[in-house]
């Protein structure tokens, strides 16, 4: 019965041992350890490796300490790499709450709002992912085009093949404007729990007004490395400490 008892803690201990980094990290936050559950997850990232759970998971953990400013930065991190995800917006809601600053988003018009969410409803990745399947799916329906012999499926290939090609092409363009909007845009995230906008590069500038943490933010000019030019939701600009800011 002893060596029975022995070989099964044995087996035990290996099981426990073969789980991965990750799954282990998921044990330490359903137990209550967030802040072993976020350094677990920090280890994972710096050994270059990314995902969307991986994020989630790791904003989870500091909106359970009431670290606004990292979960924020950590829930739209998640969203870079999934777009659409109803936990992860949900939580960034509720992250959101806590913040400090209402800032109100200046309204576009309807064309310019539904580009912009139709770019993106997906990741660069994932537009080029649907580009690459219907570049596959063209080639099919042209090779049944030409290979069929009735003028009613070729009719039908024919039909079905342009309507794919249209596809591709808005496809292909929608994927180049989301890349091109990627390379232009620089959002960051506010970590000080206030922070002076200043209106011009340096201490004795004129304070324009001030920000709080978890904040997000456009870069949209640097200076010197020590401070960057800033563009909020609505249209007010300023300049802050770099230090102050995490880039997304």
């Amino acid at each position: 019965m002893k060596h029975f008892l022995i070989f099964w803690l044995i087996c035990l201990v290996s099981f426990s041992q073969t789980k991965t980094p990750f799954e282990q990290a998921n044990e330490l936050y359903n137990s209550g350890y967030y802040q072993e559950a976020i350094d677990q997850y920090t280890s994972i990232l710096d050994s270059n490796q990314h995902s969307a759970e991986l994020y989630y998971n790791l904003a989870n953990c500091h909106y359970k300490l009431n670290e606004i400013a990292p979960s924020i930065f950590y829930y739209e991190k998640a969203l870079q790499l999934a777009p659409n995800d109803k936990d992860v917006l949900s939580n960034l809601g509720f992250a959101q709450k806590m913040t400090i600053d209402a800032i109100q988003e200046v309204p576009e018009n309807g064309f310019s709002k539904l580009l912009n969410k139709t770019v993106n409803s997906f990741s660069v990745d994932g537009w080029a992912i649907r580009c690459v399947g219907l570049v596959f799916l063209f080639v099919l329906l042209f090779l049944s085009y030409y290979l069929s012999s009735s003028e009613s499926k070729k009719r039908l290939f024919f039909v079905s093949s342009s309507l794919v090609l249209i596809l591709l092409i808005s496809s292909l363009a929608l994927l180049f404007k989301k890349d091109s909007l990627d390379e232009s845009s620089r959002p960051a995230i506010i970590f000080a729990k206030q922070t002076e906008v200043k209106a011009e590069p340096n201490l004795r500038g004129e304070t324009s007004f001030t920000l709080h943490e978890g904040t997000k933010v456009q870069v949209i000019e640097d200076y010197n490395l020590d401070w960057s030019k800033i563009k909020l939701r609505n249209g007010e600009t300023g300049w802050v400490s770099s230090s102050v800011l995490r880039n997304l």
